[in-house]
């Protein structure tokens, strides 16, 4: 009986004002704007009453060429996310361009920040893939999207974002690379050794490092690098990984030398799959 203005985790409410009764376990979904709810919604409509929503199968810039030879897929849908409003338009008017005879590119959705759970939704209620430009992926909704069944491309260069979907157009994709999260770091300390440059004493807070991972260097919310790591030591000793709760010095060279006390180094293992078209 109490009127409140937010509910967090766990808490019972009493909903009132909705337009159709709701099944028992469905979901709600919290997005930024009544339109944006409204599309989703109308979408999974569409979906259910078509009795396709648990049989759909995805598309996927690996799939995107067969779909379209099997005359299955006339429209590739696409949302689209990118860190400043520039690269948005850049890379919309570019891959717009790519449409041809036999299958159109609709950008269904266009803005500046990081890949949401609103996103994902709208992307598995339309078919769409998602395109990302230098935004960052959380591992939580990385994981909401391949329950959803997204397909999400992440890119640093314009170029490669464009090509990719060219190709894969054309059926000339080359093996895709794969990125997966080991482990979170924070940099307690930066040392400057002499002829070698700086390493970087670090706290490993998250999962795990491997001597052959990769490293972005986060720094409010920012990707400042993005290298990989030529030394994992423990003290003097070499090693081949360290995991949570342990320190650690690591080196990634002498091209990025800006690295601060506080610094996040997320690390990840990168992996070349074949396509399937």
């Amino acid at each position: 009986g109490t009127y409140i203005e937010s509910a967090g985790p766990s808490t019972p409410v009493l909903i009132t004002g909705l337009d159709e009764v709701p099944s028992a376990g469905d979901p709600f979904q919290v997005v930024h704007s009544e339109k944006y709810a409204r599309e989703i919604s109308q979408k999974r409509k569409e979906l259910k009453k078509a009795n396709i929503v648990k049989n759909l199968q995805r598309i996927t810039l690996d799939n995107l060429y067969e779909h379209i030879k099997k005359g299955k897929i006339k429209e590739l849908k696409i949302v689209l996310k990118a860190d400043v409003d520039g690269s948005v338009e850049v890379i919309k008017n570019s891959l717009e361009k790519l449409s041809n005879d036999e299958v159109a590119v609709k950008i269904i959705h266009a803005v500046t920040g990081d890949i949401t759970e609103s996103d994902i939704l709208l992307a598995a209620a339309s078919n769409a893939i998602i395109i990302g430009f230098h935004i960052r992926l959380n591992r939580g909704l990385e994981d909401f999207a391949k329950k959803e069944g997204v397909s999400i491309q992440l890119y640093r260069i314009i170029y490669d974002a464009i090509d990719d979907v060219k190709k894969a157009l054309e059926g000339l994709l080359e093996p895709l690379i794969r990125e997966e999260g080991r482990g979170i770091l924070e940099v307690k300390q930066v040392f400057k050794i002499t002829k070698v440059g700086n390493v970087l004493g670090c706290f490993v807070k998250e999962g795990k490092v491997f001597n052959t991972d990769y490293v972005k260097v986060i720094r409010e919310e920012n990707i400042i690098f993005n290298g990989k790591i030529l030394s994992l030591k423990r003290f003097k000793d070499e090693v081949k990984e360290v995991s949570k709760g342990m320190e650690c010095g690591i080196y990634i060279g002498e091209e990025f030398k800006d690295v601060k006390e506080g610094d996040i180094l997320e690390s990840y293992s990168i992996t070349k799959l074949k396509r399937t078209l």
